[in-house]
């Protein structure tokens, strides 16, 4: 094997959907939600993945989909070369509940309130009959230290903690059975600005001292930029882009994802928003062909009826550059001109027909 060989996969989705039925329109009318539309995706071991996008664009879905919360529609998850849903749910539970470790976004309702920071800590390794009740312990104990909690909280309750210390027993517990996989949806957005920094900065610790593959799911893309290795964008249900960190700003080629970082600029070097006229569309009757025409000002007729091909640009190992767009932007456009073109934009196209 070349010595530059790409890493491993260690979670892959090949054309999955999630659709969900609600009722809606009359009693025996069922609508159909598409919150997740023909996702290809592969985290390889030790890269961190960043997931974006407006409220209600799929994240969450797809994390959970990652984690094996959620049973895709269709298509295909392996984890660890396993096809996750072939497995019967005691063998997912042991593949996936220790292979994969979930901190999610508000730790005050993610940890049990009636159970101490000890317990919260063993619970994992007591469903997993993992080791002697010493060696749990002693587990715990290496767990506190490992997230910078004192041993003093062991015996506490969750109430008794500030923001940031619950949320430290949110990624103990996530690292309890030594996972190859972290998914962090949102897990600095319930806290004070003081704090999210410091927990950002124990996640890349960690993440580099344990050779964890992550993915953080979040709205600030500001943030998932500087901790990620990968950036994928994501629109109505849609992956639209895969950049690699260091290429953004400029050399993000999707309309959509030069949109999303215009508008969460940092306060060191300030830039105007490029304007996005008219709503997100209803997941329930998704735009035909490319999902994001009707908010584009590059969008044509065949934006319409052709849903973008997924094109490549060369990539170094894992590092992937995907994008779906029938008009990229051209790397290294400026902010400026995108606002001036879109500015020009008056009105919304109309959504015609649905996919």
């Amino acid at each position: 094997m070349s010595a530059t060989a790409a890493p491993r996969p260690i979670v892959e989705l090949r054309d999955t959907h999630v659709v969900h039925r609600t009722r809606g329109g009359g009693m025996f009318s069922r609508e159909r939600v598409y919150a997740l539309t023909a996702a290809d995706l592969t985290v390889h071991a030790g890269e961190t993945v960043g997931i974006v996008g407006e409220s209600g664009c799929g994240k969450s879905t797809l994390a959970k989909v990652l984690v094996g919360l959620q049973r895709p529609t269709s298509g295909t998850v392996t984890f660890a070369g396993r096809d996750v849903w072939s497995m019967s749910a005691a063998e997912r539970r042991q593949h996936i509940g220790a292979g994969v470790g979930m901190i999610f976004q508000d730790p005050a309702t993610s940890l049990n309130r009636r159970m101490a920071v000890r317990d919260i800590l063993r619970d994992p390794l007591d469903v997993h009959r993992r080791g002697t009740r010493a060696q749990r312990e002693a587990r715990v104990a290496e767990l506190m230290g490992l997230v910078g909690l004192p041993r003093s909280v062991a015996d506490v309750l969750p109430s008794q903690l500030s923001g940031g210390q619950r949320q430290r027993v949110s990624i103990a517990r996530a690292l309890a059975l030594e996972p190859g996989l972290v998914i962090a949806d949102e897990p600095t957005s319930a806290l004070d600005v003081s704090v999210r920094a410091q927990i950002l900065n124990l996640l890349l610790d960690l993440k580099d001292r344990l050779g964890l593959a992550m993915v953080l799911v979040s709205h600030d893309i500001q943030t998932v930029k500087r901790i990620s290795d990968r950036v994928v964008t994501m629109y109505l249900g849609r992956i639209v882009e895969q950049t690699p960190a260091a290429l953004l700003p400029g050399g993000a080629r999707h309309p959509y994802t030069r949109a999303l970082l215009s508008a969460t600029p940092g306060l060191l070097s300030p830039i105007d928003p490029i304007p996005l006229v008219g709503p997100v569309p209803s997941a329930t009757r998704p735009p035909s062909g490319c999902p994001f025409r009707t908010r584009c000002w590059k969008a044509t007729d065949r934006c319409a009826t052709e849903m973008p091909p997924a094109q490549r640009t060369d990539a170094d190992g894992a590092t992937v550059h995907e994008f779906r767009c029938h008009h990229p932007v051209p790397a290294g456009t400026s902010n400026a001109e995108l606002v001036e073109l879109a500015s020009g934009r008056t009105a919304p196209l109309p959504a015609q027909e649905t996919a």
